[in-house]
């Protein structure tokens, strides 16, 4: 871990953001005591939770045969023109 100052900081943020992403992390002091920590962000992305998510054996059943069930608006309209 390179550690450096908050003036060097302040004087090219872009150039130290720049080498944290080079070399991982970089501490930031002020007058000789650790302030801060600059890091990288990793660029791996986490993996999508629902491909790998594990299903419940009864969804697993029926999973693919289910249909599209009845529309609700006609239920509602038949209920009305039931008055």
């Amino acid at each position: 871990m390179k550690t450096i100052s908050l003036r060097e900081l302040h004087e090219s943020t872009g150039a130290w953001v720049r080498e944290a992403a080079r070399v991982g992390t970089l501490v930031i002091t002020d007058r000789g005591k650790p302030i801060a920590r600059l890091e990288a962000v990793n660029a791996d992305l986490p993996a999508n939770p629902f491909l790998t998510r594990k299903l419940r054996p009864g969804y697993v059943k029926l999973r693919g045969r289910l249909g599209g069930g009845t529309d609700s608006t006609l239920i509602v309209s038949a209920d009305r023109d039931a008055k």
